[in-house]
């Protein structure tokens, strides 16, 4: 059995910067970082050029070595306004700081790192007046291309400065030994099952490892909170619509209070001249958005995200497994992938077909079963949706054409928010870190914890 001082479990931003932290402060500390998803490099999805997902067992989108955000849009929010509780946990100052720090290491491993988009007055003045609330956030655009570049150059340096990375290694379980203060954790790599011991062991396992979270609070008898799920559809039409925001902030990241149910909507993840893509979330096809800084790969379109999100109350408790299942029905509808629809259709009552898709003004950037995706989400989220999209209309006139393109379903799980103490351990030597802890949300919050912990161990 081998023993080490660190062991990473997952290969995305947290991960990955809680090991570029830990090399430096501890240049002879022996860590490992494990993925069961394959090297960056190695990383194909079969399903490009817009052909719809082929289903692989291990995502190369969504699981991987540089983690989901790898083949993201890869903005980088660079604020704690948007999405998580990292401010709350650390304080705004403190959170900041290790944000910024996150910028700074990109900028070193970055052969031409773009310029930062800031926040806009007159835009946020704009949204005010139509009951819309844009969010102070600046952001820096990698985009897809230069973000694999980037995150290589941070892969690279890693080997040569001997952390081991272990692609196509799945951790089952995680316990402690009778011996001594070490933990075991259980690998399986390519069917051959092995143990490593090791004194402190950093969780960054990201959405996708909510089972694993689960599993870990099971095992260490650790309460946990259930977070909201946000669930809604990937919106697609022309570029020009939105150009007024996307030239001058890049991403507009819009809350809005609808009237009908008073629910919290958001506009998410936008991708100037963009592709809409689909994503394998165990074994559940969702929407996603991806943009690259190469002009000659940009289309004439612009996508987005709207989500609803919900917040259960007791006795429910399982918000993922709803979330999961109402995907899990739209792939039902849609023969194994998303399905499509134009806005006209939709609020006609009607579902689009491939006639209707083939004389669309927008065209698809991805391949998805033309249907209905009324038939999918519930009352209270379409009606949502639907409400949101007008009210965007007015700040941006054209978001709500008949031949704007819904894309079902896109879904955003959270994991569980594990009891942990100021260090972000769960138990003394497991911290828990990324978007899989329920704190963070993004690609600089995830590197931010990874920070943090390494400071801290």
């Amino acid at each position: 059995m081998r023993s080490i001082d660190t062991l990473i479990i997952g290969g995305g931003m947290g991960g990955l910067f809680a090991a570029y932290r830990l090399r430096n402060r501890y240049p002879d500390m022996d860590i490992v970082i494990i993925d069961k998803g394959a090297m960056l490099q190695d990383r194909r999805c079969p399903a490009v050029n817009g052909r719809p997902c082929v289903h692989c067992k291990t995502c190369a989108i969504t699981s991987g070595v540089a983690g989901s955000g790898a083949f993201s849009d890869a903005k980088f929010n660079i604020g704690t306004a948007y999405g998580g509780t990292l401010s709350e946990e650390l304080g705004d100052d403190v959170a900041m700081q290790y944000i910024n720090e996150v910028d700074h290491i990109l900028e070193g491993f970055s052969e031409n790192y773009p310029k930062m988009f800031e926040s806009n007055e007159d835009l946020k003045l704009k949204c005010i007046q139509n009951n819309l609330r844009l969010l102070d956030m600046n952001v820096r655009h990698l985009g897809t291309d230069r973000n694999i570049v980037t995150m290589q150059n941070l892969i690279n340096w890693m080997v040569e400065h001997q952390i081991e990375i272990i692609d196509h290694a799945d951790c089952t379980q995680v316990y402690k030994t009778n011996r001594d203060d070490n933990f075991i954790a259980e690998i399986v790599e390519h069917n051959h099952q092995y143990n490593i011991t090791s004194k402190n062991v950093i969780v960054a396992t990201g959405r996708g490892g909510a089972d694993f979270v689960k599993k870990l609070c099971k095992e260490f008898n650790i309460s946990a909170d259930a977070n909201a799920v946000d669930v809604g559809v990937r919106v697609e039409m022309k570029d020009i619509i939105w150009k007024e925001f996307s030239s001058q902030i890049y991403e507009p990241k819009i809350l809005y209070r609808t009237k009908t149910f008073e629910d919290r909507t958001r506009m998410f993840c936008f991708n100037q001249g963009g592709i809409v893509s689909a994503e394998n979330n165990r074994g559940i096809i969702t929407a996603n958005g991806h943009s690259f800084a190469d002009p000659a790969k940009k289309t004439e379109n612009c996508n987005f995200a709207i989500l609803s999100s919900i917040h259960f109350t007791e006795p429910f408790d399982q918000p993922t497994e709803y979330a999961e299942n109402v995907s899990r029905m739209a792939n039902m509808i849609g023969n194994g992938n998303v399905i499509v629809q134009r806005f006209g259709d939709l609020i006609r009552g009607r579902r689009t077909n491939e006639h209707r898709l083939s004389q669309n003004t927008v065209r698809p950037t991805l391949k998805a079963t033309a249907g209905d995706i009324s038939l999918v989400l519930p009352h209270r989220i379409l009606t949502n949706i639907i409400e949101t999209i007008y009210a965007l209309d007015n700040v941006a006139p054209g978001t709500a054409n008949d031949d704007t393109l819904l894309y079902g379903c896109e879904s955003k799980y959270y994991s569980l928010k594990p009891k942990h103490n100021e260090n972000f351990e769960v138990v003394p030597g497991i911290y828990l870190i990324g978007d899989g802890s329920g704190i963070s949300r993004g690609l600089s919050q995830a590197g931010a914890m990874g920070l943090y912990v390494a400071d801290k161990i």
